[in-house]
């Protein structure tokens, strides 16, 4: 997944994920914008809606956002430009159900989620960690 983006594209995201992430270690990092660019391929070739990332795997996917001009050529090369909607906030059961249908969804369209990236902490509240909302949906533009 890492050939969607250069490695130069790469390092930048990476280093946007460790910056806002202080604790998180390097290889975490990557594997959340490795994550992210399985996330939003399976967005861009899944019609319809309710897809949603993990908490690390959001980590990843707005720190690809930011960099706007390499999102925007991921999702032209994609065929479709994913967008991001912030969502409010819903029962941690809808939560868990979403992920499970996200992941069945991405290994549908042939991208093998990484299993330790979407676990959802016990009793969290997912995405949030607290107020801030974070997303429940990713799709094609129409």
């Amino acid at each position: 997944m890492r050939s969607l983006i250069s490695d130069d594209d790469f390092a930048h995201v990476v280093a946007t994920v460790l910056d806002d992430n202080p604790d998180m270690e390097q290889v975490s990092a990557e594997r959340s914008v490795v994550e992210a660019l399985k996330f939003v391929a399976a967005c861009a070739v899944t019609e319809g809606t309710g897809m949603r990332p993990s908490r690390a795997v959001d980590k990843g996917w707005h720190a690809l956002i930011l960099h706007t001009q390499v999102y925007e050529g991921l999702c032209a090369r994609l065929g479709r430009f994913v967008h991001h909607r912030p969502d409010r906030p819903s029962s941690a059961g809808v939560r868990a159900q979403a992920l499970e249908r996200t992941q069945a969804l991405m290994a549908r369209a042939g991208f093998e989620p990484d299993p330790a990236l979407w676990v959802q902490p016990l009793g969290s509240a997912e995405c949030e960690g607290g107020p801030a909302p974070c997303c429940d949906y990713c799709g094609p533009s129409k």
